[in-house]
C-alpha cells in the first residue's frame, strides 16, 4: 500500500491550508514547533496569495511579498504562516534563501519565492 496523499487530496488539503494561513512573518532562524522562535525585528506580516496546488503536491506564492523599510539589520532565513495579520494561529513554516537586509531597506520575496508541498503517495 502506498503512503502519502493522492494528487487530488493533496491539492484540496494544501489549498485549504494556504488560504487559512495567508499572513507571512519573517524569522532569522528556525521558528520552532510553535512558530514563535527566532522572530525577525521586522514584525509586519504580509498577506500572501498562492497558486493552486499542482499534481506534484506543490504550491507557490502567486504575487510578490514586499516589506517596506524593514525594522532592523538582520538575515532572514525562515518564514511562518499565520491566520491573522497580528496574533492569530500558526499554520506552517518554511525556509527561505538567507537574505541580509539593513534597517530601512525594502525586502521582497518574488512570486514563486515561497513554496509549500505535501508528500504524495509513491
Amino acid at each position: 500500500m502506498a503512503d502519502g496523499w493522492g494528487p487530488s487530496g493533496a491539492g484540496t488539503a494544501l489549498d485549504a491550508s494556504v488560504a487559512a494561513y495567508p499572513w507571512i512573518k519573517l524569522h532569522v532562524g528556525s521558528p520552532g514547533a510553535a512558530g514563535t522562535a527566532n522572530p525577525a525585528v521586522e514584525t509586519t506580516r504580509q498577506q500572501s496569495s498562492w497558486n493552486a496546488t499542482g499534481a506534484d503536491g506543490i504550491t507557490e506564492t502567486s504575487a510578490d511579498l514586499t516589506w517596506t523599510g524593514v525594522g532592523g539589520s538582520e538575515d532572514y532565513t525562515h518564514f511562518t504562516a499565520w491566520s491573522a495579520s497580528t496574533s492569530g494561529n500558526f499554520g506552517f513554516s518554511g525556509s527561505i534563501t538567507a537574505s541580509a537586509v539593513t534597517s530601512g531597506d525594502d525586502f521582497t520575496v518574488s512570486a514563486g519565492g515561497l513554496a509549500v508541498s505535501v508528500p504524495l503517495a509513491s
